[in-house]
């Protein structure tokens, strides 16, 4: 085995130590390198690592712009004196916030913000953009990069200082018409994990304290990762009045009475793709849906000197109706690597798909496909490829979602007493649902204990113990239960 295979291996077991595992995959495969020396939590976004960036932004972008968002872009920087007219954000985030007070060689006259989020940078916009009822609702969107100083380990995607995100935010008339707002976005969040990206979801509020800075509510979709963690997946926030407020967006109603705005943010991150890698990878390398994959699919000839040419023919004719049908194909016919390499180099890069080529399939006029989840190998006609070809995505996709699915589905678990729910976390992790009496001590308590938090609580509607005569009792102090809360472990 030559030095360049040794490389392709993944050494990490991902059940055993999935955290070195993890970051083996982001490098080999070719994701993401760290940072220059002294800049401890910056990664370095590879081509590989931005297409799936791209892809999910592609998604979205389209399902935004078909529900009336419209792209924007607001500075980086944002001064002092607007962060300090939301007293909530300056509360929330002046820990995580990185201060510019130097430009050139002058001292600055106000300190200005990197942004860790950019509410108090675009509702003042919004506030000057929006006069009357007519102007409403308005809907703006930013894809950028945010800021937060966070003293934590980095882990490409998953926990960095710098990182790309979309966030939109939106102005409405009635408090009604934001709540619609906040859901339907959380809707698109949902499809996107699970419609897109292959990751079934569990979607709620987070608890009352663990809202964003300023909000009503705060409505989160979960993602559990193979690990027994729970990924806070996409966010969307019903802030009622509170930015409307502190920044003085207002509009003429109907009867040209002025009256306060109500507002909604809502955004994800890069940290759904470290969700996806860490989800769907194994022990060859990265695991990618064909909806996402850079290549979907890869075309292999194997030739003897006698075959070379009729092989090759045959494949560049494979790949070149691929590509017509919009697919997107790559060709390895590299002299210097055998098929063996190749299959290694490709599973280790995510393809979906693998196509091999043959004398054999030139003679039957064939194709061998092969599925890069679990290496299952059919024989199909030659005829039709593209159509068969997203056959066969459609079932990458399923083993996939089905895999996702399977480890959700075993990892809710109820607990009704303290040590209950500290014993199942401990052995299994994945989510205890359990009674709560809404006090975040209780929380506090688990956290301190084993390191896990409320995640989500179900919406009102959904929750049984809404309503109720209190006889259930919380799982942690034995108090009253207001609430269902689902505990977890989280990245």
């Amino acid at each position: 085995m030559t030095d360049d295979e040794q490389e392709l291996g993944i050494t990490e077991s991902k059940s055993h130590n999935t955290g070195d595992w993890y970051a083996e995959v982001v490098r080999k495969a070719g994701l993401a390198s760290y940072g220059p020396e002294g800049m401890s939590g910056f990664i370095v976004t590879r081509p590989r690592g931005y297409a799936l960036w791209e892809a999910v932004q592609n998604a979205l972008d389209a399902e935004f712009k078909d529900t009336g968002v419209q792209n924007a872009y607001f500075p980086v920087f944002i001064p002092e004196s607007y962060l300090e007219r939301e007293k909530d954000v300056v509360e929330g985030f002046d820990p995580e916030v990185a201060w510019v007070t130097q430009g050139g060689h002058e001292e600055l006259d106000e300190r200005l913000a990197v942004r860790p989020t950019s509410e108090s940078i675009i509702a003042p916009y919004i506030a000057q953009w929006v006069r009357s009822h007519r102007d409403l609702p308005m809907r703006v969107n930013q894809w950028c990069s945010v800021v937060r100083w966070e003293a934590t380990e980095t882990k490409p995607f998953f926990r960095t200082k710098e990182f790309l995100w979309q966030e939109g935010h939106t102005a409405h008339e009635t408090d009604e018409g934001a709540w619609e707002e906040t859901m339907l976005r959380l809707d698109q969040y949902e499809s996107l994990y699970e419609d897109v990206l292959a990751i079934p979801v569990l979607r709620g509020q987070k608890p009352p304290h663990d809202t964003f800075p300023g909000a009503k509510t705060t409505t989160t979709v979960e993602a559990l990762m193979p690990d027994g963690k729970s990924v806070q997946g996409a966010t969307s926030h019903h802030l009622g009045q509170s930015f409307a407020e502190a920044f003085d967006i207002t509009f003429s109603d109907e009867q040209e009475e002025e009256r306060v705005a109500h507002t909604t943010s809502w955004g994800v991150s890069w940290r759904c793709l470290g969700a996806l890698i860490m989800t769907h990878s194994d022990e060859q390398g990265l695991v990618l849906p064909p909806t996402v994959a850079p290549t979907q699919v890869v075309v292999v000839p194997i030739w003897q000197s006698d075959t070379r040419e009729e092989v090759l023919e045959y494949a560049e004719g494979v790949t070149a109706e691929l590509e017509d049908a919009g697919i997107s194909v790559e060709l390895d016919d590299r002299d210097e690597r055998n098929p063996g390499f190749k299959f290694n180099e490709h599973e280790l890069n995510g393809v979906p798909l693998r196509i091999e080529i043959g004398p054999n399939e030139v003679d039957d006029e064939e194709l061998t496909l092969v599925h890069r989840p679990d290496g299952e190998s059919v024989v199909e006609d030659r005829d039709d490829v593209a159509e068969t070809v997203e056959r066969h995505f459609d079932e990458v996709y399923a083993k996939l979602y089905a895999a996702a699915e399977e480890t959700l589905d075993g990892a809710v678990r109820e607990a009704d007493d303290r040590a209950e729910i500290l014993g199942t976390l401990g052995r299994h992790g994945g989510y205890v649902e359990t009674p709560w009496c809404g006090d975040v001590d209780c929380e506090a308590e688990i956290k301190e204990q084993i390191a896990a938090e409320i995640v989500m609580v179900p919406f009102e509607d959904d929750d049984e113990l809404i309503g109720t005569d209190h006889e259930e009792t919380c799982g942690v102090c034995g108090e009253p239960a207001e609430r269902t809360a689902y505990f977890a472990k989280s990245y």
